[in-house]
């Protein structure tokens, strides 16, 4: 039960445990500044045009293959 709940994802795409854990920390810290700049731009549209839609995009590249 332990390796289900805490090692066999990580291990599916070739990390350990704490490996996995800063990237999944970096991917929310990541996205939460995606989410900041959708805010700010939805008040002051000029402001950060392209900003989210770009952060969503290179976490996408960097996701999308893992674990193949």
């Amino acid at each position: 039960m332990f390796n289900k709940l805490f090692l066999d994802h990580p291990a599916s795409v070739d990390e350990s445990y704490f490996e996995h854990m800063a990237f999944a920390f970096r991917f929310a810290a990541t996205l939460a500044l995606a989410a900041g700049a959708a805010l700010v731009h939805a008040v002051v549209p000029c402001l950060f045009e392209k900003t989210a839609s770009t952060i969503v995009r290179d976490l996408y590249q960097r996701t999308h293959n893992r674990g193949r």
